[in-house]
């Protein structure tokens, strides 16, 4: 090597050795504490980018986090509806699920995407089992409030005993969202939702949204007007002004119910960044905005 090449090493190495230092706090921190991802977006299509989130959740398993990992797969959905020549709908936002649609969900959802998580995680070292909103009745289905989107479902309910008995015994649930009611009719809920209130019944530390956005920005053209820390207050207030619009409305509102049942902060970060999931937990300047209840909470 040349002495270039060896000063370029050393550089490298010190530079690995700070951000290690650098994750140390928090590790410490947050060592024993449930940490609610929910995964989507670029993420999950991107090979590269699905691989760097599967080892960022591994990791934070090997480091004594407690990471629960909550899944949609739209783009998945979308592919075996055409296969099968069921025209995919929406109506305003919402995946319009009738019976032979909700037949597809679940069959994409948990038998195919759920198990390719399952089995990537596994492959990483971690240890991973996957299930849905029917495992062990964790999710309570009630229909949408929504006028003519079939099966599509809120939360009614939320029983942990599942999910915490797999996190005390060391694995990493990989949640899909499909649920069913009383009567056993199974429904789609949206994949933020299930997180948000998994993560308030487990009384997580963090929930962390996986987007196609930087975060919160006050002009969402310039990436430089990043809001990196609000509160509930804030939050609400910038959906009045109209700062948060469109489809990041359900996503600020999704973590701003997860904090009013507890959750210490709520994340909503680029999933499109290679390791975004260890960048916003274990570094100083994080990358995303960060909510949090009141502005005296740290």
């Amino acid at each position: 090597m040349t002495t270039y090449e060896i000063e370029t090493a050393h550089q490298d190495a010190a530079l690995r050795a700070q951000i290690l230092s650098e994750a140390l706090p928090y590790i410490q921190q947050f060592a024993g504490k449930t940490i609610v991802v929910k995964y989507g977006g670029a993420a999950m299509k991107d090979s590269i980018l699905k691989d760097q989130v599967i080892r960022d959740v591994v990791f934070m398993s090997c480091v004594g986090l407690r990471p629960v990992l909550v899944h949609g797969g739209g783009p998945e959905i979308n592919t075996w509806l055409d296969k099968l020549g069921i025209e995919a709908q929406f109506k305003n936002g919402l995946r319009v699920t009738d019976a032979p649609t909700m037949e597809v969900v679940e069959m994409v959802l948990v038998g195919r995407v759920n198990k390719e998580i399952v089995s990537l995680i596994n492959q990483e070292g971690g240890s991973a089992v996957g299930i849905c909103g029917k495992d062990g009745n964790l999710i309570t289905a009630r229909p949408s409030d929504a006028e003519g989107v079939g099966f599509v479902g809120e939360v009614q309910t939320v029983n942990t005993r599942l999910v915490e008995a797999l996190v005390n015994s060391g694995h990493i649930p990989v949640i899909s969202s499909v649920a069913t009611d009383e009567t056993g009719q199974p429904y789609n809920i949206n994949a933020d939702t299930v997180a948000g209130e998994i993560a308030a019944a487990l009384g997580a530390e963090k929930l962390i949204l996986l987007t196609d956005t930087a975060g919160i920005l006050r002009d969402y053209k310039d990436r430089s007007t990043l809001i990196t820390r609000l509160d509930i207050s804030d939050a609400r207030r910038l959906i009045e002004e109209g700062v948060v619009s469109g489809g990041m409305i359900p996503k600020v509102n999704c973590c701003v119910r997860s904090l009013a049942q507890g959750v210490r902060a709520a994340h909503i970060i680029d999933g499109r960044l290679p390791h975004s999931l260890l960048l916003e937990i274990f570094t100083d300047a994080g990358i995303g905005s960060m909510i949090v209840a009141s502005e005296f909470a740290r």
